[in-house]
């Protein structure tokens, strides 16, 4: 249900005028430098000042030009000889001149008025498409499509031919996108940081019911959207080994030396704010060899060797999450983790030293670094190093700007997902990193004793862990070198206080700082369902009004709602080659009263070492088929495991669906924010009272969410009496239970027969005698009450008008769940960075120092 068309703001006297369309930019000059500014160029440069002191014009004619232009020039392609995606990939060249017009000169602005900037630090970046994104949010919609359209082309066919770029895979990827998109909207100065990996983390394809990965090369023919940058690029050193020496000032300073080096090579990707003239960047690092070429090994007739250092840097940038499962496997995901801090660490301290008359004392008022879960948590040591030993900046005062400028969202409330690396493996490879770990664990630990005397407590607190295997805790490490540490809903951060790190929260009350840890409750971007949400909250006051109540019904139940779920059935006949129904409500009102028809459409990646995950996948799969076949069935339950998932097929998938499944065990989910999107398209959740569905269902009302299952605080109490023997299975899936273990699911298979009897064995904890191991997550426990919630589903949707009401209800009080809110909140109170919008009638003096952004300088750190 898209709750973008169901209420005519118009009708009700508010103004949705939109105030920076891009289309009026050509009414004005772009901003120039001021007389005092560079006076030595002033004269030879003016010309192509002039030339350049013009916006493209946004009018479909000047629209069509730009289009030829790039289709014949840019891309090489005839006029009589061009495919969509050659249409495509010109359009996107049409959008990224306008885009970085934007970019430069939002850029520029910032310096000119030296504003504090934020730094997001992500390993991943779901973006989803680019294009549909952009246009709507620069408010080039109607140009667009008049321009195209009298071309003989569709925007929305233009829109299909883009691929989702693979930088990101499950929520945190999409949170860290979404959080882009709210930074350029509410014209915060704030860049985001991260890989540009060749390959997504894979395709997922399904061959005869199971996952097989394959390469997502998302790049292919190459992204109009990014801009490649090889005048931008830094040194990261790694392996190698650490010597002491003396600086140029004859100062005691240790050196690290030797190893390999490989550049990082930034492409930018321009983020367009909504109503905004600010467009923010997402600068990504690719991997490059520091050597291109050993014509030594070459001429030798050694043509491996001659190319092993640039295979080796390719490695670093190749694919997102390679393979942990083996000690290689963990490596290359260090050795990625510390490629793009330290890039990103250098890049923005660049930028900082750049300013006029800069001191190291001032950095905590003009940079803010957020550390997106422990992937880049490195940057606690790598910051120290860069501040140390390449600026020269004395220990106390380094870890004093350290601590007041990085930051640490913490994802997860699992032990196992907080990482740990071995110290023999991060000795090998980041030597003065563990000598700096160790410097400040040593001071942090003496402390502490001082503080409280030897203890459990203080081996809790370490960085380092003791064990067969040491290793160095990332999740201590952040938290000790950030300044402010937040979960991402309620209930986590208060597991966080009381569960993840309570020895630390503890440390924190004692010292009078426990507000250290605080709550920043995730969001979603509304901006591919809608605009403003908190204009939602006025349709409360008309939720009795007939009127709005034919409206709403007539999308959520009607030809609209149809034709979303038209489109979701031909989504699946394509993708699934299933045939769906794409209304359930063709039986009869008796029968209808009896059976509610469904179709269960379930998606998600297994990460390729989850041997369980995939057994799942393929379970699902051969479920489906069994259903889907059954003659008795077949008419009213269709299943299907949705390949793929990614941004643009949940664009297809949420807008259609009545009911969304958020079922996490209580305690266990972080946040989730899939479940902000369908509520916000009318949805209603089935769920557990885990992550941000407790405060979902809070502000939408209690009635609007179909909960079931233990909550946090009885979790421990059901597992204790499992492993004592008392964990009873409810009859209906032990009847589900021993059709597996009968065969009615493996369809002639045998290995998954003998692997889908492992499932329930593990789940009927049959692991062994006096042990409970298998069934961790409370689902044979929440199972009962899970099919309650379903009946209670089934109840509500049969009285349509009531649905109706809990859908509007459910749907106008998603305003807090927007990331406009959330980043608005970092904002406040982790960074302390003010927004700054770009005025679109400017003075001719206020690009200064901007400058500098059109023409290419160093790109290193003193050495």
């Amino acid at each position: 249900m898209t709750t973008a068309g169901v209420w005519d703001p118009k009708q009700h006297g508010i103004d949705m005028k939109r105030k920076s369309s891009f289309s009026l930019l050509d009414q004005t000059k772009r901003p120039m430098p001021s007389s005092d500014e560079h006076p030595d160029q002033q004269e030879k440069m003016e010309k192509l000042w002039k030339l350049m002191d013009t916006y493209e014009p946004n009018d479909p004619e000047s629209i069509q030009k730009s289009f030829a232009r790039h289709l014949e020039y840019s891309l090489a392609c005839t006029r009589f000889n061009f495919t969509m995606q050659d249409a495509y990939r010109a359009a996107g060249l049409v959008l990224r001149d306008r885009l970085l017009e934007s970019l430069n000169d939002t850029n520029a602005y910032y310096r000119k008025m030296d504003v504090k900037r934020g730094y997001y630090l992500s390993a991943e970046y779901l973006i989803g498409r680019h294009m549909q994104n952009a246009i709507a949010n620069l408010d080039l919609e109607q140009p667009f499509k008049e321009a195209f359209q009298s071309l003989g082309m569709e925007l929305e066919d233009l829109f299909h031919e883009e691929a989702d770029p693979a930088l990101g895979n499950g929520g945190l990827g999409r949170l860290a996108a979404c959080f882009l998109d709210s930074m350029a909207t509410l014209s915060l100065p704030c860049w985001g940081y991260g890989i540009r990996y060749s390959y997504g983390m894979f395709k997922q394809e399904i061959q005869n019911g199971r996952q097989v990965e394959m390469p997502d090369f998302w790049i292919g023919d190459g992204c109009p959207f990014e801009i490649p940058r090889p005048d931008i690029t830094y040194p990261v050193r790694l392996y190698g080994q650490v010597v002491e020496g003396l600086d140029a000032s004859g100062e005691w300073c240790m050196n690290w030396v030797g190893g390999d080096i490989v550049q990082a090579m930034a492409y930018d990707n321009p983020i367009p704010g909504f109503d905004t003239y600010n467009t923010n960047n997402l600068r990504l690092w690719r991997a490059c060899p520091s050597k291109e070429f050993d014509l030594d090994q070459y001429s030798a007739a050694r043509f491996t060797d001659a190319v092993e250092s640039r295979r080796k840097a390719e490695d670093l940038s190749a694919v997102l999450y390679p393979n942990d499962a083996t000690y290689e496997g963990k490596e290359l995901r260090l050795r990625q983790q510390y490629f793009f801090v330290s890039a990103s660490l250098q890049d923005l301290l660049r930028e900082f030293i750049k300013r006029p008359n800069y001191k190291w004392s001032d950095l905590p008022e003009k940079v803010a670094v957020q550390m997106n879960d422990t992937h880049p948590t490195i940057a606690v040591a790598e910051m120290m190093r860069l501040l140390v030993d390449v600026m020269r900046v004395h220990w106390d005062e380094a870890w004093e700007l350290t601590t007041k400028c990085l930051n640490y969202t913490n994802h997860t409330v699992m032990p196992e997902a907080l990482e740990k690396w071995p110290v023999e493996m991060m000795t090998r490879m980041l030597p003065r990193h563990v000598q700096i770990i160790g410097e400040l664990n040593l001071r942090w630990i003496n402390a502490l004793v001082a503080k409280y005397g030897d203890g459990p407590l203080i081996q809790a607190l370490s960085i380092f862990e003791e064990g067969d295997v040491k290793k160095i805790r990332m999740g201590n490490l952040a938290i000790m070198g950030a300044n402010k540490v937040n979960g991402v809903a309620a209930i986590h951060t208060e597991i966080i206080k009381k569960e993840t790190f309570p020895e630390f929260y503890k440390y924190c009350c004692d010292i009078g700082k426990p507000d250290k840890i605080v709550n920043m409750t995730n969001g979603v971007t509304p901006r591919r369902w809608l605009t403003d949400m908190t204009k939602l909250k006025d349709m409360l006051k008309f939720k009795e009004d007939p009127k709005l109540h034919a409206e709403w019904m007539e999308m959520s139940l009607g030809p609209r709602k149809k034709t979303a779920k038209a489109k979701l059935a031909a989504f699946v006949k394509e993708k699934l080659e299933l045939d769906i129904d794409e209304e359930l409500k063709k039986m009869s009102p008796a029968d209808r009263a009896k059976v509610q028809k469904r179709v269960v459409l379930i998606g998600g990646k297994a990460a390729s070492a989850y041997v369980n995950a995939k057994i799942i996948i393929k379970l699902i799969n051969n479920v489906g088929k069994v259903i889907n076949n059954d003659p008795d069935t077949g008419k009213l339950l269709k299943v299907a495991f949705v390949p793929n998932y990614c941004v643009s097929a949940a664009q297809v998938m949420i807008p259609a669906s009545d009911i969304s499944e958020h079922i996490s065990t209580a305690g266990t989910e972080a946040s989730g924010t899939s479940n902000m999107k369908f509520v916000m398209n009318g949805g209603l959740i089935v769920g557990t009272m885990d992550g941000a569905n407790i405060e979902i269902r809070e502000e939408c009302g209690e009635d609007t969410m179909f909960i079931f299952g233990c909550l946090e605080n009885e979790v421990a109490g059901v597992a204790a009496k499992a492993k004592s023997g008392h964990y009873p299975i409810d009859s209906r899936l032990q009847a589900v239970f021993q059709a597996i273990r009968n065969g009615e699911f493996s369809r002639g298979e045998p290995e998954a027969q003998t692997e889908f009897c492992s499932l329930i064995d593990k789940l009927c904890n049959t692991q062994g005698a006096g042990t409970w191991e298998g069934d961790k997550y409370l689902v044979v426990h929440d199972f009962p009450s899970f099919v309650d919630a379903q009946s209670r589903v089934d109840a509500t949707y049969a009285d349509k008008a009531k649905w109706c009401k809990l859908s509007i209800q459910a749907a106008s009080c998603m305003a807090k769940f927007s990331t406009d809110r959330t980043i608005q909140e970092y904002a406040d109170v982790i960074w302390g960075v003010k927004p700054a919008p770009r005025p679109m009638e400017t003075p001719l003096d206020w690009i200064g120092t901007g400058l500098q952004a059109c023409f290419c300088e160093a790109r290193t750190l003193p050495k």
